[in-house]
């Protein structure tokens, strides 16, 4: 029996840390990957690093001091390759390049235009971009129903995807996402903390960002927001409990009483490599647990009243349409205010409710739409960053 063919891979923010990581998935799998695009934001050096050695026939840069130079910088180091320079060369390099699966690594909203590109023409979409779900699940649920498909590449979700087995919604009881607690689960009042303490996560290494929303379980609740997009199950069907150890990233118990467990030692890698392979499993990723190691795990309750962000984050997923563009919008800015020392960390989740209250929830119609949502939402948490 032949091979099978090289999968053609496009990867959509290939020099940030999903996208250096799923390089490096392929560089160990280079019988079975083919790297045929790559883009990034805004780093021009390391793009064309990644270009000299993969020799892609597609690059993207969303943004350049002198796009010209840019652009002359990348046809040197990928001779033949087609260039897009300027916003929106993400999107086109989806929709033009051809590859078999896209791993969309985009950091915020950018990133839904991108992911719709690549479902419209049928590839595989391997998601690692949360905005597309956050605040486009609608429209993302309706290209799915066009053609093409999603493999998701956050741990939990693909831990969920894999603890799921294709089963339908109607005979899940539970899932049941784990968080680690992020870097304030011991904090004596988390109010107070300091950068340098929400920004010590302790088990993931990730963009400030991210760990911020982390550290208030934001992320955790815009995680539920995915999972309930992906699955499509109820949001009785859904929970999260406190995992320190990160060894289990979901659980699903069905209706007749049995769970099933999903656990492997914290490594992205992993669920990258399942995006890319899935339904198929590759050679070896990660270090398989020894189970003996799963003796002492510890699973706590997540208390609402001590993570507020995360309370809003359920209640943008459960009202549905368009407020989840709102709070994801707003959290941005009010995370960026506190990593810039403008507010301390008790005031990100008070913006966050002031934003989703004044917020008027519509139906999620158009990307244009939700831009001007994602605008609104970013001005009023400006103002509420600047009022005291």
């Amino acid at each position: 029996m032949s091979a099978a063919p090289a999968k053609r891979l496009a990867v959509l923010g290939s020099t940030g840390s999903i996208g250096t990581q799923t390089l490096e998935v392929a560089a160990r799998e280079r019988e079975r990957v083919q790297v045929v695009a790559l883009a990034a934001g805004r780093s021009l050096e390391a793009l064309v690093a990644q270009a000299r050695i993969w020799r892609p026939g597609h690059l993207a840069l969303e943004q350049a001091t002198d796009p010209a130079a840019a652009r002359s910088a990348l046809a040197a180091a990928a001779p033949g390759a087609r260039v897009e320079v300027g916003a929106g060369a993400a999107e086109r390099l989806a929709a033009e390049c051809g590859a078999d699966v896209v791993l969309n690594g985009i950091v915020g909203a950018a990133g839904l235009r991108a992911s719709l590109a690549t479902l419209a023409r049928g590839a595989r979409l391997a998601l690692a971009n949360k905005e597309s779900l956050v605040v486009g699940g609608p429209l993302v649920r309706a290209a799915l129903a066009r053609g093409g498909e999603l493999i998701p590449v956050d741990s939990e979700h693909s831990a969920a995807l894999q603890c799921l087995g294709g089963r339908p919604p109607h005979e899940v009881q539970r899932l049941t996402l784990t968080a680690s607690g992020g870097a304030l689960r011991a904090h004596p009042d988390w109010r107070r903390a300091t950068r340098e303490e929400v920004l010590a996560h302790p088990v993931w290494n990730m963009g400030p960002r991210i760990t911020v929303d982390s550290a208030l379980l934001f992320n955790k609740g815009l995680e539920l927001i995915e999972a309930q997009v992906l699955f499509g199950l109820d949001w009785e069907q859904l929970d999260a409990v406190i995992h320190p150890q990160t060894v289990v990233h979901a659980v699903v118990s069905f209706r007749d009483g049995s769970s099933v467990v999903q656990a492997a030692l914290p490594d992205m890698r992993l669920p990258i490599q399942l995006a890319l392979s899935w339904p198929e499993r590759w050679s070896e990723s990660v270090r398989p647990l020894d189970p003996v190691a799963l003796g002492g795990l510890e699973f706590a309750p997540l208390r609402v009243e001590r993570f507020p962000a995360f309370a809003l984050a359920l209640a943008a997923g459960r009202a549905g349409g368009t407020a989840p563009c709102a709070l994801n919008a707003a959290d941005e800015v009010a995370v960026g205010a506190f990593l810039d020392g403008a507010i301390p960390l008790e005031r990100v989740p008070q913006i966050l409710a002031r934003v989703l209250e004044t917020h008027r929830v519509e139906p999620v119609e158009s990307v244009e739409q939700l831009e001007r949502v994602d605008a609104w939402a970013r001005d009023a948490a400006r103002a509420a960053v600047s009022a005291r």
